[in-house]
């Protein structure tokens, strides 16, 4: 610094330039979970600016009403199939706007991940494993976050949107530590509490936060620990947060685009997650229940199906309008499909063992479709991938080496489920 400045220099200015030291010493400062990974891969990947939307199918969407239908056969149910945009792809007649962007879409039709309660079921496809006891493994969302967020980054890394019957099944980071747990909004699509009190002024609330960063830079380097690192870099979120209020609000969006993704609250929640994405939110996931359709399945799913249809087509639409579809992998995915049987209230039960999922987007070869079940849809007959598999396609669709590890302690914790490898057939 030249000597000759810091007369120029008023007590705001110093105080910032404290606050500057301390945000540099967390930036620089290494997680505690340590990667076996080269640093330079991990510094590209964290500039890559790639980003998930996940649209969350709660309670199991059928693959026979929407990516595997089967007309004609017992299992088939009344709904015709459709010819896509691309030759040879058909898909169901609940999903007439995705059959014309097929193009830009992956759809895998060969899951078997064998689990079929909700709750183990939950757990198994938001993490691509099944649990164990000593150790609590990472959530999807939480995993990229670590992996494609920014350290000093003042935008959130992972937000969860709530629906009012996805319960509170919200995500954890698990070893990754609480850096990495999601924003979760439980009953509005606004953050709580994140706006300065009308009682504090602006300047006032900049004079605290530059006081409290003067003080904490002090104490920092006279106790060094973890805990305050993870102290400070806390205050840091949460003004950056404050900050970002301004992303959770679609009034700011022209009326076309708002039309555009309809007034549901599906739709309007995915405007939301794209307006996060642009702005560098490495991980959305969006929710759309319930698809638990035990009793009349036929009519749960034109309903739903209607929505999915609109708001995922509305989605992939205005991502690529933005330039952002290359850079942004779109997922639709839920805790298992339906069976293939139709039980005596006309319904579908859980069923896990050859179900189907899409990829859009960033990293993934459009117009293709991968494995097939039996004439029925009751078995895998080709191309068989479990939920690990799945969550190897995922890294490597992102540039993330799926075979990276963590070091929990002195276990290393591959990023992916032992034994996965990707789909390369559905990546470009």
């Amino acid at each position: 610094m030249n000597p000759t400045a810091l007369p120029n220099l008023n007590r705001r200015s110093l105080l910032r330039l404290a606050g500057a030291a301390s945000t540099a010493t967390l930036a620089a400062d290494m997680s505690s979970i340590e990667a076996l990974a080269s640093p330079a891969l991990t510094q590209s990947l964290k500039q890559s600016g790639k980003r998930v939307i996940l649209l969350w199918l709660a309670g199991g969407a059928s693959q026979l009403e929407t990516w595997d239908p089967k007309p004609g056969r017992l299992t088939g149910g009344p709904f015709e199939k459709i010819q896509t945009c691309v030759p040879g792809i058909e898909i169901s007649e609940l999903l007439p706007k995705m059959s014309s962007r097929l193009k830009e879409t992956a759809i895998i039709r060969s899951l078997n991940t064998k689990i079929a309660d909700h709750g183990n079921a939950y757990q198994l496809m938001d993490t691509g494993r099944t649990p164990e006891p000593s150790l609590k493994f990472p959530h999807l969302g939480a995993t990229i976050a670590h992996e494609l967020g920014q350290r000093d980054s003042q935008v959130p890394d992972y937000v969860t949107m709530y629906t009012s019957t996805e319960g509170r099944r919200q995500g954890a980071a698990g070893f990754l530590g609480g850096r990495y747990n999601p924003m979760f909004l439980t009953d509005q699509m606004m953050p709580a509490n994140i706006k300065r009190l009308d009682s504090i002024t602006d300047i006032d609330h900049r004079d605290r936060a530059d006081l409290r960063d003067l003080m904490a830079n002090i104490f920092e380097r006279k106790q060094s620990h973890p805990m305050y690192d993870a102290h400070n870099s806390a205050y840091d979120r949460v003004r950056g947060l404050m900050a970002s209020d301004h992303l959770f609000d679609i009034e700011r969006e022209p009326q076309s685009v708002r039309d555009h993704y309809g007034p549901t609250q599906f739709g309007q929640q995915c405007l939301i997650a794209r307006r996060l994405a642009e702005s560098g939110v490495p991980f959305v996931k969006v929710a759309r229940a319930w698809w638990d359709s035990h009793g009349q399945n036929f009519e749960t799913h034109q309903e739903l199906c209607a929505d999915l249809d609109h708001c995922m087509s509305a989605l992939l639409d205005d991502l690529k309008a933005r330039g952002m579809l290359d850079s942004t992998l779109v997922i639709t995915l839920g805790e298992f499909g339906r069976t293939p049987d139709i039980n005596g209230s006309l319904g579908r039960d859980h069923f896990a063992s050859a179900w189907s999922c899409t990829l859009s987007g960033c990293g993934i070869r459009g117009g293709s479709v991968f494995g097939k079940s039996d004439e029925d849809g009751k078995t895998v007959i080709e191309g068989e991938m479990n939920a690990g598999d799945l969550f190897a396609t995922i890294f490597a669709a992102l540039g993330i080496d799926h075979h990276k590890e963590f070091m929990v302690g002195s276990r290393p914790v591959p990023i992916a489920d032992f034994d996965s490898e990707p789909c390369f057939d559905i990546l470009a």
